[in-house]
């Protein structure tokens, strides 16, 4: 069934494409959270394995409720590897159990996350006139800033 909720075909179809790219990052990073999680090693071990396994825990609630707004839009949702892997905007990385090199690896992609979010924050409110999403975006990248903030205070 058709969403009726104030919004042109066109302008669902255009949240719907920023929606599917961040759908792709927050996957993309809950995947190489998982896997530093996996393959963490050093004297704070649990600390980090605690840390890493919190992180991911809550970007899956994330992609989760990314995923649930575009069905919100009538549109499906992607969910294959696939798919996420064309258009991502994070790449994957080597395996390192590198407690530095994961937290720049993962720092690294939050900034580059809320770079993106800052652009689609814009794009929806003013090119898709689509409020709800800006502002429920507006909430991710709240919550990337402080992940980010997180990482950071690692890596002094």
């Amino acid at each position: 069934m058709n969403a009726n909720i104030g919004l042109s075909e066109e302008h669902k179809a255009g949240s719907v494409k920023i929606l599917g790219r961040i759908l792709a990052d927050e996957f993309v990073l809950y995947t190489k959270t998982r896997n530093f999680h996996w393959n963490v090693e050093g004297s704070n071990f649990v600390e980090m394995h605690t840390f890493y396994e919190k992180m991911y825990d809550e970007l899956d609630e994330v992609f989760d409720e990314v995923a649930e707004r575009i069905r919100m839009l009538g549109h499906y949702s992607q969910g294959r590897l696939k798919d996420f892997l064309q258009v991502t905007s994070l790449l994957e990385e080597e395996y390192t159990n590198d407690q530095q090199k994961q937290l720049q690896s993962l720092l690294s992609d939050h900034e580059t996350v809320i770079r993106l979010l800052r652009n689609d924050i814009d794009e929806l409110q003013d090119k898709m006139h689509d409020a709800g999403n800006a502002d429920f975006v507006t909430g991710l990248l709240k919550q990337h800033e402080k992940w980010a903030w997180f990482i950071r205070s690692y890596l002094r």
